[in-house]
């Protein structure tokens, strides 16, 4: 079996399985981190694993496709990465009060502002992807 046909068989595979896009999303998690703690960068080691993965699609060199499932499942899952939270607010009575008010609205402004600032993004995004599109001409 040559080298071509071992990469198309793996490029298979990682498309149709969930668990291993899962573990791909870790893996370039983990070297960020590894990258931030080594370098000394104040920002999180899945920020800098995230602006790799960017890199690797905006150069063609990895496909969207191969981290879909895995991105699909960490999204549907996301509530659970938050309950340890509620067990948190429970302990600290405090936030029950006016500190939990004024944090709640912190909380929902910047969720505004992220939601927000990513449809921008996207838009700009769409809009310059429309306008550098080569045109294509239909055969009749």
């Amino acid at each position: 079996m040559t080298s071509r046909k071992i990469a198309l068989v793996c490029r298979r595979n990682l498309r149709h399985s969930r668990s291993l896009q899962i573990l791909l999303i870790i893996a370039f998690w983990l070297v960020g981190d590894l990258l931030v703690r080594r370098l000394g960068l104040p920002v999180p080691g899945g920020v800098v694993g995230m602006f790799i993965l960017i890199a690797l699609f905006a150069s063609r060199s990895f496909s969207p496709l191969n981290v879909r499932l895995g991105a699909e499942w960490f999204l549907a899952e996301m509530l659970l990465f938050f309950i340890p939270a509620v067990p948190a607010i429970l302990n600290h009575h405090e936030f029950l009060g006016w500190l939990g008010l004024k944090v709640l609205v912190v909380i929902l402004v910047g969720t505004a502002v992220v939601m927000i600032v990513t449809a921008l993004v996207v838009d700009v995004c769409f809009r310059w992807n429309s306008r550098h599109k080569p045109l294509e001409v239909k055969q009749t």
